[in-house]
């Protein structure tokens, strides 16, 4: 899966905001000249990789529409690349002046940005970037940096276990076909290389997980256990995969840290339980904010300028980007998710998590 890596771009690069909606008529059809009503199109992934998509990412930015009084449309996917270009040609049609993508893969990601730009729609790449796919914006987060975070966050928790020399470290990627896994392996690898160079770990299993299948990591760690069983660490690249790997360990009655990413819920509980040593915290609001912003601009005809670029390895072309930074979330910051808003305390303090939220400060 090592595919090409996007290379972040200086900041200080500012971009005028690629195309405008070039709209030639009014919602009732007359050849006026005037612009179209400001309408963005949405397309989120799917529901199966992570909770994020429907319990942030489309409320967060459906109010964002709202709250500027711009009409939109937001619909997933559900995983299928098919019905990812049938709504975007419907999206189309309906008249959206801006559409904003979360790919599923390069090919039909590219299918419909070339499809949007050919009717003059901008589009906003929304937390990966479709690879060639030539959109005018990028919106996401450092993922390198989410990399390492998880790296460093098993590092750490290996040696507050106080692991022996040569732990084995089995590696369980995100999807081969998404960039951000490439760019969050990039990450850990950049961390966990010079271990195993020097002897600290021992390189173990190291698999990809097609579609972020939650199901399917679960049976691939349990393959990993088989073929190795001196597995006494797991990079896991997020929190429904990290789910997975926790069931496989309490049946088998191991324990072992575990990463993960995107601060879910179930990720957190885990965390409070101690069974998975960290997630990372991707302040998704601020992600949302950022498209939205992008989107609402290009909608009502204005031309958004940005300070940050990243490199299309495909297409050799800096493509103008917004990047928020990611944080490493343990035990002991748990509570920063709460105070955050992206959780709240309801959410995650039911039941007999409400003993261990208040041990770990969350009031």
């Amino acid at each position: 899966m090592r595919k090409g890596i996007l290379a972040l771009a200086a900041a200080g690069l500012v971009v005028a905001g690629g195309l405008a909606a070039c709209g030639k008529s009014d919602d009732s059809g007359s050849s006026s000249g005037s612009k179209k009503a400001p309408y963005v199109g949405v397309i989120l992934p799917d529901t199966k990789s992570s909770a994020r998509w429907e319990t942030a990412d489309r409320p967060l930015l459906k109010k964002a529409f709202d709250d500027a009084g711009v009409k939109s449309n937001i619909q997933n996917a559900q995983g299928d690349p098919n019905a990812f270009q049938t709504i975007a040609d419907q999206m189309i049609t309906d008249g959206v002046n801006v559409l904003v993508i979360t790919d599923l893969d390069a090919g039909s990601g590219t299918a419909v940005i070339k499809k949007a730009q050919a009717a003059g729609i901008p589009v906003i790449d929304y937390d990966r970037l479709t690879i060639g796919g030539g959109a005018q914006y990028y919106v996401s987060f450092d993922n390198v940096q989410v990399g390492k975070l998880q790296g460093q966050g098993l590092q750490k928790c290996l040696t507050d276990e106080k692991a022996p020399k040569g732990t084995v470290v089995a590696e369980l990627n995100g999807s081969p076909d998404d960039n951000n896994a490439t760019l969050f392996a990039q990450g850990y690898d950049s961390v966990l290389n010079p271990l195993y160079a020097d002897g600290t770990y021992t390189k173990g299993p190291n698999q990809s997980v097609a579609k972020w299948d939650n199901a399917v990591a679960g049976t691939t760690f349990e393959q990993m256990l088989t073929s190795n069983n001196k597995i006494g660490g797991a990079l896991v690249a997020n929190d429904g995969m990290a789910n997975s790997v926790i069931a496989v360990l309490k049946k088998d009655n191991l324990k072992m840290p575990v990463t993960g990413q995107d601060a879910t819920v179930q990720g957190l509980q885990h965390i409070l339980d101690g069974d998975q040593c960290m997630t990372v915290y991707k302040a998704v609001q601020l992600e949302a904010k950022d498209a939205s912003e992008l989107a609402i601009a290009l909608a009502k005809g204005d031309k958004p300028s940005v300070t940050q670029s990243v490199m299309d390895p495909k297409l050799n072309k800096a493509v103008p980007s917004r990047l928020e930074t990611p944080k490493a979330i343990y035990k002991d910051n748990v509570k920063d998710v709460v105070a955050d808003g992206y959780v709240t305390k309801d959410q995650l303090c039911t039941g007999d998590y409400a003993a261990k939220c208040a041990a770990a400060g969350i009031s």
